[in-house]
């Protein structure tokens, strides 16, 4: 456990020092050959005057004369960041340049960071709303409950070119990749499975909608918040029905046997626990696992430590076990499906994501990992698995085709390719100009 706690502080040291050295981790490299001056008079003035003509007259045309098509905004207002709370704006930027980096180099998507000064939702709505027509997409991230439920709700309804949150979408599409393998290896199967939500925030709220939607029985799942086990008779149904109906209309429709208690009741005859609280070690009793069924499935998700360690979730008799954390096996990790779902979406130019293309690109997570075969350490390929990020994309096209919501119709091969070009090219940049020198190897830190 120390050496655990020491490989985080040397982390968080060298993160301080790297960024201090490079002053940020993204910058903007022009996409277009500069051979003179002559050149200023086609991108710029007067020439580009012709481009700006074609688009006021057809909109959609800056989707293709323009970086619309691959650019996306990652909005935040700083009041949920990691495992850090209400931080600020300011101190999210960090946070959001990483994305920035990860959508890049995995997902080969241009991706601007953009942290509100404000905390006011329908300000927050208002920004959002008018930037659209510079964007493709739109990222959400960071951002406290039940704010971002409203946000997600409300700018999907809105605008139209994709509108993700990935605190929600992106942990319930990893998660229920894992939950696909893990479910195989322990011989259940979705419809009888019992599942348990320790914490009822915007991860755990959008994985219990997102597995639904995947086939899992509503009244198989509980959720826990902070006061207990939700259910219809709980003290506080009104108040939550008022302030909080996302939260409100999980404890009517789930909960079916009615359990009442906290965490050690909702887990007698429990066959999964998703643990997504606060971070831990020992955030529950370790013991609470033994009250579960046979082959039990463990997913403690808290970061930057899970609220138990895997080992004891092991002895406790936890047949699988995952994590957020890329040291330990099993990472389920919202970098898995983010930067190719925007792919995707991106390259099929749709109006949206729905919760059906997130269930397609979760079932080609978990296939492309089965195919690799699957064991209690490895239910889920990981962000070294690069291979994976094309097939998901063309996967989230593909629906975003069938369900009407695509502007491109491609076929699914075409869609990989297309992916795999640009993910490769993106690859490539980076690391020509780290093999060239443009980009420095980070100093050696004391």
């Amino acid at each position: 456990m120390s050496q655990q706690k020491e490989r985080t502080e040397e982390l968080y040291k060298l993160a301080v020092e790297y960024s201090k050295f490079y002053g940020g981790k993204i910058t903007v490299v022009p996409h277009v050959p500069v051979r003179s001056l002559d050149d200023f008079s086609i991108w710029y003035t007067p020439g580009v005057a012709a481009v700006s003509r074609a688009i006021a007259k057809d909109p959609n045309l800056s989707f293709e004369l323009t970086s619309r098509w691959n650019t996306i905004a990652i909005v935040t207002d700083g009041t949920r960041v990691l495992g850090l709370g209400n931080v600020g704006p300011e101190a999210a930027m960090p946070v959001m340049e990483g994305k920035a980096l990860i959508f890049k180099y995995l997902g080969g998507v241009n991706a601007v960071p953009i942290t509100l000064g404000t905390r006011d939702q329908q300000e927050f709505f208002n920004t959002v709303k008018i930037l659209e027509p510079a964007f493709g997409g739109f990222n959400l991230e960071d951002i406290e409950s039940p704010k971002c439920f409203f946000l997600l709700d409300n700018l999907r309804k809105t605008l139209k070119v994709p509108v993700w949150h990935d605190d929600q979408q992106g942990t319930a599409g990893a998660t229920l990749a894992g939950l696909l393998n893990a479910l195989k290896l322990t011989g259940r199967k979705i419809k009888d499975t019992r599942v348990v939500f320790f914490g009822a925030g915007a991860s755990n709220i959008a994985t219990a909608r997102v597995l639904i939607t995947a086939g899992f029985d509503p009244g198989n799942l509980i959720l826990i918040d902070t006061k207990g086990i939700l259910h219809p008779e709980r003290e506080d149904i009104d108040e939550l029905m008022l302030h909080n109906p996302w939260k409100y209309e999980f404890a009517i429709k789930t909960n079916k046997d009615r359990v009442k208690g906290g965490l050690r009741e909702a887990l007698k005859s429990a066959d999964v626990l998703v643990a997504a609280s606060k971070p831990g070690p020992g955030t529950f009793p370790k013991e609470y696992i033994k009250e579960m069924n046979k082959d039990p499935v463990v997913f403690v998700l808290a970061n930057p430590v899970p609220e138990i360690w895997p080992w004891e979730a092991k002895e406790m008799g936890a047949k699988i076990v995952a994590t957020g954390r890329s040291d330990f096996p099993n990472q389920v990790n919202n970098s898995l499906v983010f930067p190719a779902v925007f792919r995707g979406s991106l390259d099929a130019r749709a109006i949206t994501i729905t919760d059906e293309m997130m269930v397609a690109a979760s079932t080609e997570l978990a296939k492309f990992a089965e195919e690799k075969n699957i064991s209690e350490d490895y239910i889920i390929p990981t962000m070294e698995e690069w291979e994976v990020y094309p097939r998901v994309a063309a996967t989230v096209a593909q629906k975003a085709v069938e369900q009407g919501l695509a502007r491109r119709k491609m076929s699914w091969q075409e869609f990989h390719d297309r992916a795999r070009e640009i993910i490769e090219e993106s690859r490539l940049v980076l690391l020509t100009l780290v093999k060239n020198g443009l980009i420095q190897m980070p100093p050696e830190v004391k």
